[in-house]
Order: C-alpha cells, then sequence, then structure tokens
C-alpha cells in the first residue's frame, strides 16, 4: 500500500514538473518574443484560446488523469469485499499515550505492538479513548484519524517480513512524541505461532510477598494481567516481558530499563496516567520486576 502511495506521489510530482517547466517556457518565452501587431478581433481570439485551453481544458484534464492514477490506489485500502483468504481483523485504540491492540477472532491483548502477517491483508480498525489521534505507518500505508466514539477502517499488507514504525501523526498532548507503535511482520508460520502461544494464555502465580500485595491493591487495579487481574484502563500487560519497549517505545524493555521504568516513569514520560511509586521501597519494585519479567508466553 506504501509502494501505491507513492507511486502516486511520485506521479503528481512528475506532472506537476512538467506543468511547471511548461508554463515557465511559454512565459520566457512571451517576454523575450518581439512584440507584433495585431488585430483587435485576433486579440480577442488568442485571449479565447489561452482561457479556455490554458484555464479550462488543461486543468480539467490534469485532474482526470490525477484521479485515473490515483483512484485506484486509494480503492485498495478500502476494506471491500474479497474473494478468497479474509483479511485478519485487529482493533487498534488511541490512549494518550499508548497504543491498546486487540485481536477479536483470538481474544488476544497487547499494547504498543502490532503483529502481522505477511503477504496477507490486514483490516486495522482504528479508535479513540479520549482525545484525535492518527494511526501511521508510513512504510505499509497512509494515515488514519482515530475519533472517540467512531471507528475507521484502513487496510495494510506487509510485502514482506520485518520491522516497522508506527507513530500518532495527530498531536494528541505532551507525550504525542512518545507514541510508537512496534509493528512487526512475521511469515504465517510464525503468526500462528505466536497467536498459539498467547491464545490461551493465563497465570497462576502472583508476585512473592509485599510485591504481590502492592500489585494487587495499586497496579491491577489499572493493569490487566491475565489470571490475576482485570484491570482496563492501562496498558494490559499479560505478555509484557515478550515486548521490545516500555512506555511505547520510551526506553528498551530490559533488566535495566524495566526497573528504571517503574522508578523514573514519571521523568521518563512526564504526564503519563500511572501514579509515581516513591513510597513504594526498591527493594518491593525489584520483586515486582522480576515477576513481571515472567509474563511471557
Amino acid at each position: 500500500m506504501a509502494r501505491q502511495v507513492a507511486n502516486v506521489w511520485w506521479g503528481m510530482f512528475s506532472f506537476a514538473t512538467l506543468v511547471l517547466v511548461a508554463v515557465s517556457a511559454i512565459w520566457i518565452y512571451a517576454l523575450a518574443r518581439k512584440p507584433r501587431e495585431t488585430s483587435e478581433q485576433q486579440a480577442l481570439k488568442i485571449n479565447r484560446r489561452w482561457v479556455i485551453g490554458g484555464g479550462i481544458v488543461l486543468p480539467s484534464l490534469s485532474i482526470v488523469v490525477l484521479l485515473i492514477f490515483g483512484i485506484p490506489t486509494g480503492r485498495s485500502m478500502l476494506p471491500l469485499p474479497v474473494q478468497g483468504e479474509q483479511p485478519l481483523k485487529v482493533e487498534v485504540i488511541g490512549h494518550q499515550w499508548w497504543w491498546e491492540v486487540r485481536y477479536p477472532d483470538s481474544g488476544i491483548i497487547t499494547a504498543n505492538q502490532l503483529i502481522i502477517p505477511a503477504g496477507r491483508l490486514v483490516d486495522v480498525q482504528v479508535s479513540s479513548a479520549d482525545v484525535i489521534h492518527s494511526f501511521w505507518i508510513p512504510r505499509l500505508g497512509g494515515k488514519m484519524d482515530m475519533l472517540p466514539g467512531r471507528t475507521n477502517v484502513i487496510r495494510l499488507q506487509a510485502g514482506h517480513t520485518g520491522i516497522f514504525h508506527g507513530q500518532c501523526s495527530e498531536f494528541c498532548g505532551l507525550q504525542h512524541t512518545h507514541m510508537k507503535l512496534h509493528v512487526e511482520a512475521l511469515d504465517e508460520a510464525a503468526f500462528s505461532e505466536w497467536v498459539g502461544a498467547r491464545d490461551s494464555l493465563n497465570f497462576t502465580r502472583r508476585a512473592p510477598g509485599d510485591a504481590g500485595r502492592v500489585f494487587d491493591e495499586r497496579c491491577g487495579r489499572c493493569h490487566r494481567v491475565a489470571g490475576i487481574s482485570q484491570g482496563g484502563r492501562a496498558p494490559d500487560l499479560t505478555d509484557l516481558a515478550s515486548r521490545p519497549s516500555l512506555g511505547a517505545g520510551v526506553i528498551e524493555n530490559d533488566t535495566e530499563g524495566l526497573r528504571r521504568w517503574l522508578r523514573e516513569h514519571k521523568t521518563l514520560k512526564f504526564g503519563n496516567g500511572m501514579p509515581a511509586h516513591d513510597d513504594i521501597p526498591p527493594d518491593t519494585l525489584d520483586q515486582i520486576a522480576d515477576w513481571l519479567e515472567t509474563l511471557a508466553p
């Protein structure tokens, strides 16, 4: 899809360049040529030709050519019915400032990462839980606004496996820049394995000691961990340990990054909705971090 959009852009750029060169050449010729005497009737006829040809015919033909060139690209991004294998449906909900990603057919909920099968059509249903956001993966397709109370759909298709960068492209507040989306296209077998590992993912072992109590009383009210807590206001943590980053791309999700995030998230991502943990002993935060590192398929 992104390749088709790029082709349309280059086509429009080439056409605009051609028109600019032609108009400039005519303008320079008009300035350089020697004046010649014409009757009033001839001058009126020449003026009519330029008005009709340059003011009506040329713009009309230009618009028609560009529409013929651009409409198929726009149509290919619409979620129209297709024959054969049906598109994968994914729901992406924008929050200040993170992404909630749902796979309704398998019941999987994750955050700040979108995993898709390469070569297959994907219908992404986008909406917002608060303000206007915009869903954009530059290398896969165009932008789509995410509006509160409304669901828009954009169709994407990754031509090959790989990692792509997604970004909110509508200013949505202080941390708009730090609202990144990790997008990864897997081959069909790897994608099926990814889905199967999370399809019935459920945990029974809570964090030990005070860490478990603190998580239940504070973290679990907003964060969901399958089998442990049912919070729905903040990112789902069920497969947290398998994600490449924290805070929607703010810091790497490794042992050091996770501990730093728990201690300094208010500094790393000012304005985020998670309360400060200044009143929690460092040892307890470390125990919570140790337990969070086990949340993976």
